[in-house]
């Protein structure tokens, strides 16, 4: 992966993250350092005071620092920065802040030293993980803690994971790898601190995991609309033209080409009569097309921000180091918050077709619980207890975190974005929503099985042929259902449902 000075791309982000991918630094990024250094040296030797150059920082900036001092204030703000605390975050996440805060430096607008970018690229290349911890983001100044624990490695302090993920001394991990520790100068601890680029690295992630959620979410609604002998005449793409929301149309046409060719839809007509289906089915398209929108207006706001250079002060190229605002993460913060409404959303209405399924009065014809022996076995009921368990936890997830604000640093840090926090509920949002569509999965699958004599759609044939060799079970009587639960799980999230499907239908949308 080379990083230049114009910024860098989602798949670039999910390679280095989740891929491992190794980094080299272009000549062009190097030639960017090094003309920025130049700027801060020039003005670090001037008398007159420059924030973060040759000042105290945040509610301190008004103290003018001696030469001799200045290495010590770059040191100081890390440790002191450095106050994270709680469980440890995740290792991608890490890699992930890492290696945007590595791309803003090597826009040349940070006036970091070309030999301290170089360390950051090393320890990534070197599998060294910084320990970072849950809390100490406001989302504003960037995410100081979590930056600030990484920075703590490069000095070869504090406390990172090996790439055998044991976690021992930064210092130790370094001098294994022959990697030397940085010493800080004048503005670097300061731009190795200012960033959003936790909160960006998680969104970048999240969006990746919502592409494969919202193509299984068609799956399984598609599923389930043919487990409940319902109509596909709703799915039309005449009906969802005149209503041309993007991410609708695509839902509706997922689910159309799930549903090719069914011997299950059109049924509703036959026992028990029924002029629509319940909107949880039928309504599918549009609650996940609305998702999927949402997805879209996310993607462009992480785009942008891939592209942008976020530190305070700046060198901009006339020479000036200017102080801004950029740092503020609201950008990032409102579609990290509205993606856990979205998820959230997408998961209830997924319950309330599982829930469907199971109920006697509204499957028509299905087993009550999918049970063998209604009764004698409990089914499905417990897992739709804990789907529902998931759901309850995912609208409280959906408060948004960007609407709070505390003040920091005696005020003058007045406004603060949150944005981490929205980052951290929505990766336990993304996880639990995989669930829940995972025990729809589950729920569907056994019931279309449950239709003796209706053969169902090719691609729903696929589905449960490759859920069935990856370990979950079908119908029969009461067994141990965690496992099964999991195995599903491990289906969707590794996306697995949507290539079973895809290897029929062609790629969704």
């Amino acid at each position: 992966m080379v990083v230049g000075t114009s910024g860098v791309t989602a798949s670039d982000v999910l390679a280095v993250a989740r891929g491992g991918a190794r980094i080299e630094l272009s000549a062009q990024a190097v030639a960017a350092l090094a003309a920025a250094r130049e700027i801060v040296d020039a003005l670090a030797a001037k008398p007159d005071p420059v924030y973060g150059v040759s000042t105290g920082f945040g509610a301190l900036a008004t103290r003018h620092i001696s030469p001799e001092l200045r290495a010590q204030l770059q040191r100081n703000i890390v440790r002191s920065h450095a106050a994270g605390m709680g469980p440890r975050v995740e290792r991608e996440v890490v890699r992930a802040l890492m290696f945007l805060r590595l791309k803003t430096v090597c826009s040349g607008h940070t006036g970091v030293r070309p030999e301290v970018a170089q360390t950051m690229a090393d320890v990534l290349n070197a599998g060294i993980t910084p320990v970072v911890h849950e809390y100490g983001s406001l989302g504003c100044s960037g995410d100081l803690a979590p930056l600030s624990h990484c920075a703590l490695t490069l000095m070869g302090e504090g406390e990172a994971e090996g790439p055998d993920g044991r976690v021992r001394p930064a210092g130790e991990l370094l001098a294994e790898h022959g990697i030397r520790p940085v010493e800080l100068r004048e503005k670097e601890g300061l731009a190795l601190l200012n960033g959003t680029d936790g909160m960006l690295g998680m969104l970048v992630m999240a969006l990746a995991d919502l592409d494969t959620l919202y193509k299984s979410a068609d799956v399984t609604a598609a599923l389930t609309l043919e487990a409940l002998l319902g109509s596909d005449k709703v799915l039309a793409p005449e009906l969802h033209a005149i209503r041309p929301h993007p991410g609708q149309g695509a839902s509706a046409a997922n689910m159309l080409a799930v549903l090719k060719g069914s011997g299950l839809t059109g049924h509703h007509q036959d026992d028990a009569p029924r002029v629509q289906d319940a909107y949880s089915v039928r309504c599918a398209p549009q609650v996940a097309g609305a998702g999927r929108d949402t997805v879209a207006h996310a993607r462009l706001v992480a785009d942008r921000e891939l592209a942008s250079a976020v530190d305070n002060p700046v060198v901009l190229p006339d020479g000036r180091v200017e102080s801004n605002g950029n740092f503020h993460g609201a950008p990032v913060a409102y579609v990290l918050d509205f993606l856990a409404i979205a998820a959230a959303d997408l998961g209830s209405i997924a319950e309330r077709r599982t829930d469907r399924l199971l109920d006697k009065n509204r499957s028509h014809g299905l087993p009550p619980f999918l049970a063998d022996d209604a009764g004698v076995d409990s089914g499905l009921m417990i897992a739709q207890y804990t789907q529902a368990a998931l759901v309850s936890e995912l609208k409280r997830l959906a408060v948004p975190a960007s609407a709070d604000s505390i003040p920091s640093s005696a005020m003058q840090e007045d406004h603060v974005s949150m944005g981490w926090s929205a980052a951290r509920k929505l990766r336990t949002a993304v996880d639990n929503l995989t669930r829940i569509i995972a025990i729809e999965l589950y729920a569907a699958t056994r019931a279309i099985e449950l239709r003796e004599g209706l053969v169902p759609a090719p691609a729903t044939r696929a589905v449960i042929d490759a859920v069935r060799a990856a370990g979950v079970r079908g119908p029969g009587p009461d067994r141990f259902l965690a496992p099964d639960l999991a195995a599903a799980d491990a289906f969707v999230r590794g996306g697995e449902l949507v290539a079973a499907v895809e290897k029929v239908t062609g790629p969704l949308q």
